[in-house]
């Protein structure tokens, strides 16, 4: 019985991962063929991608060099459509059933490339302790779905690339929006399910986006600045009191204890990696908007958003690193106990989106070519999904194929590069759908000695639109 259960749930894998290879194809409406095995050359290849130019030398890609950039400069995919076949896709949940999604964003840092359009300065981390750069770059904006435990996998929903004309908040607003549709759509959501929990760094305006996507069936979680000073809320008005009521509490100053009243749940919890982690958490805390940044064009008086402050502090880091306390904000209140634990632990999931983008770098080679255009850009930031996606498929079916030196892995926990190891055993039982190439020969190119008249254009780097900062410089532009 065991067996035959197996053998019903590998046939169900696979029928999944054909499937998702046959709609994949379907969304590529220009240079189909050479889009696709492109992608298959990029499971199937042996190592860490280096050059494009390496992928056509695979048994998968059946094509010349030429085919390669002609389908990655020319090719069209229908994104909107992709996103859709993602929605749908099975989705990776935590262990009580509940949706968790995580947005991040990771630059295409594109330094040496003058005659790159819409690059802006990326914020990276330096080498050394406490210092950042900014380098041009193309910034990507990722959604992703969350697995509970330590894992590398994550389930990528929807990628956006960041212009120079956009504000980082609005857009991530809008993108979240729109693959939360797309998930209630597919039926991964109903009503009477748990709200999906969206959990994000430092560097989002958590409040705002709280704001923003109220209307949908989200909570919002993410970390904030331990220099914040958040207010509690407004005490109840004593009788026979004049004058105007006030609109917030007393101040809670992260950085002063002194400020901080009694929590209203305090939770220890031991852990494998973190020692005993301490959660302290106070619920209705708001911070105190004021006409500036996103809410200049705010109409009326500035909302009061509420929700819950948690104060999580571990015994040690790895690495013998001293900790430092973790202030997060949720947009959910009047949270329980067991709320507290289950935020908490989502955000440490967030960091598993960090290996997914390591896998793109590292190992898919994202960042490696040097495409011009990013247009061009976008459609190998879609192709490398894909690949991405049909791993994240196969991960019940492929073999360990493990090097000698390499521990073996338990079932259901291969990493997504041993998956990739793999995949080429797979692709023989699965459905290929690219046409066999015709036969051709090259153009003549450029005639020896000849002379580029036409150089490409240059553009400067950074936004194009200056956002107003006060409600003067406001006022000034409208009028």
């Amino acid at each position: 019985m065991v067996s035959l259960l197996d053998d019903a749930a590998h046939v169900e894998s696979l029928a999944v991962l054909s499937g998702f290879r046959a709609d994949f194809y379907g969304c590529l409406t220009a240079r189909a063929d050479a889009l696709f095995e492109l992608t298959d050359a990029l499971l199937c290849a042996d190592g860490p991608v280096r050059s494009l130019v390496d992928l056509t030398l695979t048994a998968e890609h059946r094509r010349g060099h030429g085919a390669l950039y002609d389908a990655l400069n020319c090719g069209r995919i229908e994104v909107d459509r992709l996103r859709a076949e993602l929605a749908g896709l099975p989705l990776p949940r935590t262990d009580d059933g509940r949706i968790v999604l995580a947005v991040d964003v990771s630059p295409w840092l594109r330094s040496d490339a003058p005659t790159s359009a819409d690059r802006l300065f990326c914020h990276v981390h330096g080498r050394a302790k406490s210092v950042s750069q900014f380098i041009p770059g193309w910034p990507y904006s990722f959604v992703v779905a969350l697995e509970s435990g330590r894992t590398s996998w994550t389930g990528v929903l929807d990628a956006l690339r960041l212009g120079p004309a956009d504000d980082a908040t609005a857009v991530t607003a809008d993108q979240l929006r729109s693959v939360v549709r797309r998930l209630v759509a597919a039926g991964h959501w109903a009503d009477g399910d748990p709200d999906i929990l969206v959990v994000m760094d430092a560097g989002y305006d958590v409040t705002r986006l709280a704001y923003v996507l109220a209307d949908l069936p989200v909570e919002v979680l993410g970390r904030i600045r331990s220099d914040r000073v958040l207010r509690l809320p407004k005490p109840p008005r004593a009788p026979g009191t004049n004058g105007r009521p006030p609109k917030h509490g007393p101040e809670f100053a992260l950085a002063k204890p002194a400020t901080w009243p009694e929590p209203a749940h305090t939770t220890t919890t031991e852990t494998t990696r973190y020692g005993t982690a301490t959660a302290q958490s106070w619920d209705r805390l708001h911070p105190r908007l004021t006409h500036r940044t996103c809410w200049l064009d705010h109409d009326g008086e500035l909302p009061v958003i509420e929700g819950t402050l948690v104060r999580l502090e571990v015994d040690y880091l790895p690495g013998d690193r001293a900790p430092d306390p973790v202030w997060l904000w949720s947009s959910a209140t009047g949270a329980t106990a067991t709320d507290v634990d289950r935020w908490w632990r989502s955000y440490l999931r967030r960091f598993d989106l960090e290996h997914t983008f390591r896998l793109f770098k590292q190992t898919l080679g994202w960042t490696r070519p040097k495409i011009r255009t990013p247009e061009a850009a976008d459609r190998w930031t879609w192709t490398v999904i894909a690949a991405h996606t049909q791993l994240r498929l196969a991960r019940p079916l492929a073999e360990d194929l493990r090097r000698p030196w390499e521990k073996p892995a338990a079932p259901g926990r291969l990493t997504p590069a041993r998956v990739r190891r793999g995949f080429r055993n797979l692709r023989a039982t699965m459905l290929c759908p690219a046409r066999a190439p015709k036969p051709g020969k090259p153009g003549p190119g450029r005639p020896p000695g000849s002379k580029n008249r036409r150089p490409a254009p240059r553009y400067d780097v950074g936004k194009t639109v200056k956002r107003d900062l006060t409600m003067a410089e406001h006022q000034d532009r409208k009028g």
